[in-house]
């Protein structure tokens, strides 16, 4: 027992200064986004404390930060729109048809889990994630700058003078200080150092330049100081529970669940990456789902994973559920108790902070090896991060794993070969050398010319593998043909399961297979437990 709480507690300090950071950072991104869903500021800053609070204790990642992410708001706008239509403005029905919507998300979330769909993130091509991590570099890069835009009556235009000047020299002070400090010391957590620095600046200085605070007034928002979140009663009220509520929120919560889903797991398996250990992508989803059935209920907007927080917690050292639980808390005390000094911290600290995440997420490796990598993968690791700036990481993650799929079919199908040869008895043997599968079994029917063939033929597929149905039924047709012209024919090496599965379509196989065979290589393949030892030990 001692043991383990040494290990919790051995980086405490680093996941406190982390968390704190992390916490500073999480405010505007979650004013925001909760600003381009089309709801309130606590609604999103709820949502941040309570997903980052459930999942940073019950996820499959430690060090990895969860909360309300622009991912998921740019689906919620139409969603808060369609809404709200549906009864008078004062009703803000399309808040609570959100909340109803978060709900059903998690459900849907909770149910990966349950059935183990996170393991399916493993098939998730490199390519796509290093498209994926660009796109999304991208993404952020380009979020941070409306920084730089200022809102003249009831535009926004950009920034000029020494306005601009100055808030750009903040952004780069912020960016050296991350920079700089950890060549002095890495005992500091750089970007909190940086954030105090640059407001202590700006407030000593008297400067005029856009704050927390300035920026939730612009948005039309009243400030930070909020409450505990309190529980939803009037989504039961507001919100029929029948079948046409369904049918309009259920897209929405596909969308958001699968949307939500692809980026923490694929966030999950960043952080895998950079720390060199493993989370547990399963227990990830039933913690990402009962964070957005618990926020639903409570006045959050749902949320997932979030790569640019995480990343600062990485690097500022956050390693265990400490960090998570210390942003969480710390966000919440902000909302309850230090609102006003959170106002004051310039929004050029956050975005140099962010702008330093930019650099150190975008996969820079990726300009090096694209002479190095095949056309196809490049084509892939564009599209995605094309595809994620245009539409959102589910799409672009969607169509890169297709796209991959799709090449790896074609480059399959072309790899079936076929080795001819004549026994002394006059049987003609076809030796069928890679994968047959639905992509490749046109060009195996053009090895064999049943015609022209004598009257016994013999197909071998040690070293080959029946991969599906298509296969199978390929296999069929190629007997069928061959009686057909009254000559005989035996398949070799065949699989258990693929002989099984023939067996079932037609009795006439057991005379077409042939059983007994003589050939250590075909036991090797089928039973390796029978040859414990290794291949080099044994005489064949």
């Amino acid at each position: 027992m001692t043991a383990f709480f040494r290990r919790q507690t051995a980086n405490a300090k680093n996941d406190i200064l982390s968390g704190l950071t992390v916490a500073l950072a999480l405010v505007p991104e979650a004013v925001a986004f909760a600003f381009v869903a089309g709801v309130d500021p606590l609604v999103g800053l709820y949502a941040a404390f309570m997903i980052g609070l459930i999942t940073s204790i019950f996820g499959g990642r430690p060090g990895m930060i969860s909360g309300a992410t622009g991912a998921l708001a740019v689906v919620m706008v139409s969603l808060v729109a369609e809404g709200n239509a549906m009864g008078e403005a004062s009703e803000n029905l399309g808040l609570y048809y959100l909340f109803a919507t978060v709900i059903l998300m998690g459900i849907i979330q909770m149910l990966a889990g349950v059935f183990k769909l996170g393991k399916f993130v493993r098939l998730i091509p490199h390519p796509v994630m290093m498209g994926f991590v660009n796109g999304l570099a991208i993404v952020i890069f380009l979020s941070q700058l409306g920084m730089f835009k200022e809102t003249v009556g009831t535009e926004k235009v950009w920034m000029q003078g020494p306005q601009l000047w100055i808030m750009i020299g903040l952004v780069v002070l912020t960016m050296a200080i991350m920079f700089g400090l950890p060549k002095l010391t890495k005992k500091l957590p750089e970007a909190l150092i940086a954030i105090l620095v640059v407001s202590a600046i700006v407030i000593l200085g008297n400067l005029d330049v856009a704050t927390v605070g300035s920026f939730i007034r612009d948005g039309g928002g009243t400030g930070l100081k909020g409450g505990l979140p309190e529980f939803q009663w009037d989504i039961f009220n507001k919100v029929p529970f029948n079948f046409e509520t369904l049918k309009f929120i259920f897209p929405y919560a596909l969308i958001l669940a699968a949307i939500g889903l692809i980026e923490s797991l694929m966030t999950l398996n960043l952080v895998d990456e950079i720390t060199e250990t493993r989370g547990n992508s399963n227990r990830e989803c039933l913690a990402q789902g009962g964070a957005n059935i618990v926020t639903g209920l409570f006045g959050g907007m749902g949320g997932c994973a979030m790569i640019g927080q995480s990343l600062i917690n990485i690097k500022g050292g956050g390693r265990g559920r400490l960090s998570g639980l210390v942003a969480a808390l710390a966000l919440l005390a902000f909302i309850l108790f230090a609102s006003g000094l959170i106002e004051q911290v310039p929004i050029a600290a956050l975005v140099g902070v962010m702008f330093m995440v930019v650099i150190g997420t975008f996969a820079w490796s990726s300009f090096r090896i694209m002479n190095k990598i095949p056309r196809a993968d490049l084509f892939v690791l564009i599209l995605v991060s094309g595809l994620t700036v245009v539409f959102d990481l589910a799409i672009a993650v969607i169509a890169g794993v297709i796209v991959s799929a799709l090449v790896f079919s074609w480059e399959n199908a072309k790899r079936i070969r076929a080795r001819k040869r004549v026994k002394e008895d006059g049987t003609k043997v076809y030796e069928i050398w890679g994968p047959l599968f639905f992509g490749s079994i046109q060009a195996f029917n053009d090895k064999f010319d049943a015609k022209n063939d004598p009257d016994k033929v013999e197909i071998d597929f040690v070293e080959s593998r029946v991969s599906d149905h298509s296969a199978l039924e390929a296999i069929f047709n190629l007997v069928e043909k061959y009686e057909a012209e009254g000559k005989q024919i035996r398949l070799k090496h065949l699989s258990e399961d693929c002989k099984i599965l023939l067996y079932k379509a037609s009795p006439k196989f057991r005379e077409v297979v042939i059983e007994a065979i003589d050939d250590p290589r075909y036991h090797l393949a089928e039973d390796p437990e029978k040859f414990p030892k290794p291949i080099s030990e044994y005489k064949f």
